[in-house]
């Protein structure tokens, strides 16, 4: 059992260094991805017990926090929102779907525009730049760890 768990563990690392290395990812500050953070932490964020942390596990990976939303089902709206800012899926900055960029707590409709006013990402430098002129540094920093930019190569 051990070992499976440690296969896991490998490839679910595997598979974030492959998205990092095919996409600029934003420094994680106050958030961990879903598909890395171990069944301990997890069991310790909001709203988390040790059951829902073994459900989640079970559902690994994710491929979108849309994925993420639907396994977390049995949390309230709420209780979800407050999760999101301690656990993640980061998005596709360049195809995102609106309810996925409203999934990112503090989030309404007006930042949703402008988000999607600048597509297509080429770098997070644009994202800082566009996002940058309607936010301060601190709401960049934490808005920045739930997205990523693919890099063309």
């Amino acid at each position: 059992m051990k070992q499976m768990v440690g296969a896991l563990v490998l490839a679910l690392a595997v598979a974030g260094a492959a998205r990092a290395a095919h996409a600029q990812a934003g420094k994680p500050v106050t958030i961990v991805d879903a598909n890395l953070v171990t069944e301990a932490n997890l069991a310790k964020l909001p709203h988390m017990n040790a059951t829902l942390a073994k459900a989640v596990l079970a559902k690994r990976p994710f491929k979108t926090i849309k994925d993420l939303d639907s396994a977390l089902g049995s949390l309230s709206k709420e209780q979800r929102t407050e999760l999101y800012g301690k656990l993640f899926v980061p998005i596709n900055l360049n195809t995102a779907t609106d309810m996925e960029i409203l999934l990112i707590p503090g989030i309404g409709n007006r930042m949703l525009r402008e988000f999607k006013e600048y597509r297509p990402y080429t770098a997070l430098a644009q994202f800082h730049r566009e996002i940058g002129k309607y936010v301060d540094n601190t709401e960049l920093a934490r808005l920045e760890q739930y997205v990523f930019v693919p890099v063309n190569k």
